[in-house]
């Protein structure tokens, strides 16, 4: 929360209750919890039909073997190319809030789509985009995108962080879905795991696969020790930081979940911070939470597909829209 008010202590609703927040003993529950209660009241969110109850996912930041040099079998992560166009027209066309065109140029005046992965896959954007690094496996690569983030070991030993720059513009597409739309897989065993292991076993068809996700994303080279960088931002912090949808939940926004542990009834209500974005995360009931980093972050993240209620709580001088 602390981290979220970094970026809103500027706007005026949020400028008293960040000053505020800066005070309290970090280890305070009651107080912290006070805190909440004097500022905040909580709205159940759902749909304009009546629906409350929506879905959760994880993600995490992935930790992969890689090179700056390329080797037999490594895939690249691109910076963003220098022929990439984006282009903002809400100015013009309000209704576009929140959505950016991304493209490229064709002869001096035609803004034609982006190349897709299929495209960047045959060579396409060599000449355009520089290579910030070598992942050693291309699945763990992909799904490194997928996460928006990651760090990369290299042979020596050494750690490179890479996050979100920008993307092709091509729509999130699921490879999972795609497994179940060819029959490999049923729907109730599609996971990150699951996944993987269909790769590993159809090596002769893995390009295909990836190649059902028109969408790629381009990557920065991040500083520091602190937690991958979410859209708000800021770093996000293991289990307490969420991807939402911002033209439903904005970011910044305290969230109370109340959900269940990965492939479990154990319950898990927690607070957490709208702190990030995500392709796949669309829609006023749909959130992605951040397990962290590590093998069981990866774990978590892969099997968490939960129903959930979500509840944002909005400042007492404020009234949601309805």
């Amino acid at each position: 929360w602390l981290n979220s008010c970094k970026k809103l202590i500027s706007r005026p609703v949020w400028k008293d209750i960040c000053a505020d927040a800066v005070m309290l003993a970090p280890q305070d529950d009651a107080s912290i919890q006070a805190f909440f209660e004097r500022y905040f009241n909580p709205w159940q969110i759902e749909t304009n039909t009546g629906v409350n109850t929506g879905l959760v996912t994880g993600y995490y930041e992935p930790l992969l073997k890689g090179s700056l040099a390329p080797k037999e079998g490594s895939v690249p992560f691109y910076a963003v190319p220098d022929n990439l166009l984006v282009l903002d027209m809400v100015k013009q066309y309000p209704d576009l809030k929140g959505k950016r065109l991304r493209g490229r140029l064709e002869g001096a005046r035609t803004v034609i789509p982006y190349w897709s992965r299929q495209e960047i896959a045959e060579g396409k954007i060599v000449n355009n985009a520089k290579v910030l690094a070598w992942a050693d496996d291309a699945i763990e690569a992909f799904f490194m995108e997928v996460q928006g983030s990651g760090r990369i070991q290299l042979e020596d030993g050494s750690l490179l962080r890479l996050g979100y720059a920008d993307q092709n513009g091509h729509p999130y597409k699921s490879i999972g879905k795609w497994l179940v739309e060819q029959g490999e897989l049923t729907l109730d065993k599609a996971s990150m795991q699951s996944i993987q292991a269909w790769a590993k076993a159809n090596p002769q068809r893995l390009q295909e696969m990836l190649n059902a996700n028109p969408s790629v994303v381009f990557f920065r080279v991040l500083s520091g020790t602190d937690g991958p960088i979410g859209a708000l931002n800021v770093p996000l912090t293991d289990e307490a930081s969420a991807a939402i949808d911002p033209k439903f939940v904005p970011l910044g926004s305290p969230i109370y979940l109340s959900t269940t542990r990965p492939n479990d009834s154990q319950p898990m209500n927690r607070l957490i911070q709208a702190q990030d974005t995500g392709g796949a995360i669309k829609g006023d009931l749909r959130g992605d939470f951040f397990f962290g980093t590590g093998q069981q972050a990866e774990t978590w993240a892969g099997h968490m597909k939960q129903k959930t209620r979500f509840y944002i709580l909005k400042p007492k001088t404020t009234t949601p829209a309805h």
